[in-house]
């Protein structure tokens, strides 16, 4: 199925600088659709809760703040930046009495809109800007002069006119710079998850693990297997980023390639494949949802018992100890 992508040249920068914009939080995506908003001419609000540890740091930015209904009183437009288990608090709270009829509310990743958790009033817009990409690399790009691709959805359109809000928005944070994808909320929602479950954390940190353990358990020094298993990983990935395939293949040597071809589908294989399609499965009929749901609301302790044990893995420490050599790695 071909996918429609839309540039500078498609979006009308006005339709979102003639709007009050309500930024609600202050995270890793909220300062990167603030800061790039306001720099692309528009009229920015931050909410937040009163006493937030980041209400100093968006005023020193530059940014007008004030408390989230405040901020959803004044604006036209409204985009919700909180993890996905607060925003239905949020907009319940803070968020739903101030809508009015024409207001646009707009979201980043689709979970709590596809799954149910927040529903909307029919004469709203509700439209998604998701950048492919961590706040702190959306700004970054955006002042190189740069953007992050964006993936652009219309799941209502009250007002006739919320395909043009939403492109206008993806222009304001800087995604038509390099392209604007146009997907569904349902698209958006399922393939983001099923990325981040099977390949792009669950998958590709169970492969790092897996690697380093079986090198570690034969006796191999922990420094090596950390080396072989994850350190170069990331020039590996530079390279199919960058090129392709091809050329991180071209860039390797002929050993490594064959071993590539020859071992690659025995780790990946049709057990790996079939856990992968009842990945997606539990994602697509909701029951992951519900999981992580109910594991929020028993405060978070599944989450937090899985981070305290990589937290603990051997290959942390190892990694902790390496990384402290590397003079070129910043320390915050």
């Amino acid at each position: 199925m071909a996918v429609t992508i839309y540039y500078e040249a498609d979006c009308k920068p006005e339709v979102i600088q003639n709007m009050k914009i309500a930024i609600i939080g202050y995270g890793s995506q909220g300062h990167a659709h603030a800061l790039n908003l306001l720099d692309s001419g528009c009229d920015v609000r931050v909410g937040l809760r009163e006493g937030s540890s980041s209400w100093t740091k968006a005023e020193e930015a530059g940014l007008k703040v004030c408390d989230m209904d405040t901020a959803a009183e004044e604006a036209d437009l409204i985009m919700i930046l909180t993890p996905d288990e607060t925003q239905p608090k949020v907009y319940e709270e803070h968020i739903k009495a101030h809508l009015k009829p024409g207001n646009t509310l707009a979201f980043a990743h689709g979970f709590n809109i596809h799954y149910g958790y927040i529903v909307p009033p029919e004469d709203v817009n509700v439209i998604m800007c998701a950048p492919k990409g961590p706040g702190h690399i959306v700004r970054r790009q955006y002042t190189e002069g740069s953007g992050v691709p964006d993936l652009a959805c219309v799941q209502q359109d009250a007002t006739g006119n919320a395909w043009d809000i939403a492109l206008a928005y993806c222009w304001g944070v800087g995604g038509a710079r390099s392209g604007i994808i146009k997907a569904t909320f349902k698209e958006e929602t399922e393939e983001d998850l099923f990325g981040e479950q099977a390949v792009l954390c669950g998958g590709l940190v169970e492969l790092v693990k897996a690697g380093f353990e079986t090198l570690t358990e034969a006796g191999y020094p922990p420094e090596l297997a950390y080396f072989e298993c994850y350190h170069e990983m990331k020039m590996i990935v530079d390279l199919m980023y960058e090129s392709g395939i091809h050329f991180m293949n071209y860039s390797i040597s002929n050993t490594a390639e064959y071993g590539e071809y020859y071992a690659g589908p025995k780790v990946i294989n049709d057990e790996s494949r079939a856990a992968m399609k009842q990945l997606l499965a539990r994602i697509q009929d909701g029951s992951f949802a519900q999981e992580f749901v109910d594991d929020c609301n028993n405060g978070h302790k599944w989450l937090l018992e899985q981070r305290e044990k990589i937290n603990e893995h051997e290959i942390e420490k190892t990694g902790e100890k390496i990384r402290s050599m590397f003079s070129w790695i910043k320390k915050d």
